[in-house]
């Protein structure tokens, strides 16, 4: 069986939480026959093309100019109706209203699926004139995957399509991040010592890492930030207003350094505190590697992950105080954290491996491929 994903970025050009899914979804589905190949737009004209990703194929076409964060591709539509055609099945990742226009526009007539990452926050204005094209697209695809029960239950959207709408959790492959680097391991404790508070994660408006900074101030905590992203500047204009000098602000980093920062970590901080944060891939890194989380309730799968009191702490949104009464208590119980950071783990052993992941997605693929034969 061969799958076609298409979502406006991918690895190894861009490093987000979709793409992480997509890549664990392609490299673990392997093993059942499948072969997955990815278009996706690229910035760079030269990186036009096709190239061999670890197992998979990855086709990438120039992106021709963006609106509100959506990027549109003339060569995309025309390699997407190419690709279709040798295929069985394709793949799709909302939202990426740009992707509803193809959908339509290429009459594809294979089986379709779309992984729902996320209901539509920020751009209220402009969704009252997309509106109409989404839930036209929704109705159309013949399967939509939401990725926790707690995003499933609490998604307007969704609550329109319950009857073809079912929940397979995203999972991660411990084998495919790299091993513990002895010499990364007293390089970076000798930069910012071991039992911090991490963040891992784009900076973008809605981790709420403002949040964390406010959260902080008064209080002597080591906190480290690994990424970068569009408010990186902002915050950290704030954390010189707060006059925290005890916050890193590592920027982005490898994989081999992450794994090195999780494993000095106490642990993984996580505050997002609008629904734009649909599963939080970080948090999930965290559990994999043993590590106890603070996050907030907003209805969304970190707290399919997260559970209050036994892998972690969850707290109210936008809630500095809550936050910061959560990093005391595990502060001053670090075998609390522990034993919290060996229920994340086992949490993640018995829910959250991408060998569930990919027998749910091989299932759904068969009975979609099935059902349209038939």
């Amino acid at each position: 069986m061969r799958v076609l994903h298409f979502y406006k970025t991918y690895f190894p050009e861009t490093m987000g939480g979709v793409e992480q899914v997509i890549y664990q979804i392609a490299r673990s589905v392997a093993v059942y026959g499948i072969e997955t190949e990815i278009l996706t737009l690229t910035q760079a004209p030269e990186k036009e093309g096709t190239l061999v990703f670890e197992n998979h194929l990855v086709h990438r076409v120039s992106l021709d100019f963006q609106i509100a964060s959506t990027g549109f591709s003339k060569s995309a539509l025309l390699r997407f109706i190419e690709l279709a055609k040798q295929v069985d099945l394709i793949h799709y990742h909302f939202p990426w209203p740009f992707m509803d226009v193809v959908h339509f526009l290429s009459r594809v007539k294979k089986p379709t699926v779309v992984t729902y990452h996320s209901d539509i926050i920020r751009q209220q204005f402009l969704l009252k004139f997309y509106r109409p094209l989404m839930h036209s697209f929704l109705r159309h695809v013949d399967c939509i995957v939401a990725t926790s029960p707690n995003y499933f239950a609490t998604s307007q959207i969704l609550n329109c399509y319950r009857s073809k709408t079912r929940v397979i959790p995203i999972g991660l492959d411990k084998a495919s991040y790299p091993e513990i680097n002895s010499s990364l391991l007293q390089y970076w404790q000798g930069r910012v010592g071991r039992g911090f508070f991490l963040f891992v994660g784009m900076i973008r408006y809605y981790k709420g890492l403002h949040i964390l900074l406010d959260a902080i101030q008064g209080t002597r905590f080591p906190v480290v930030i690994l990424g970068s992203g569009p408010t990186e500047k902002e915050l950290k204009k704030h954390a010189n207003r707060l006059g925290l000098n005890h916050v890193y602000f590592l920027g982005a980093l490898s994989n081999e350094d992450k794994v090195a920062l999780i494993s000095l970590s106490l642990a993984m901080v996580f505050p997002s505190h609008l629904r734009s944060e649909a599963f939080g891939i970080s948090l999930l890194e965290g559990a994999m590697l043993g590590k106890p989380m603070i996050s907030s309730e907003i209805g969304t799968g970190t707290s399919y992950i997260n559970i209050h009191g036994k892998t972690g702490l969850v707290v109210p949104p936008s809630n500095p105080l809550a936050f910061k009464e959560a990093m005391i208590f595990l502060w001053n119980h670090p075998e609390i954290a522990v034993t919290m950071g060996s229920n994340a783990q086992a949490r993640y052993q018995r829910l959250f491996t991408s060998e569930r992941m990919a027998i749910a997605y091989a299932h759904l693929y068969q009975e979609l491929l099935a059902g349209k034969s038939g």
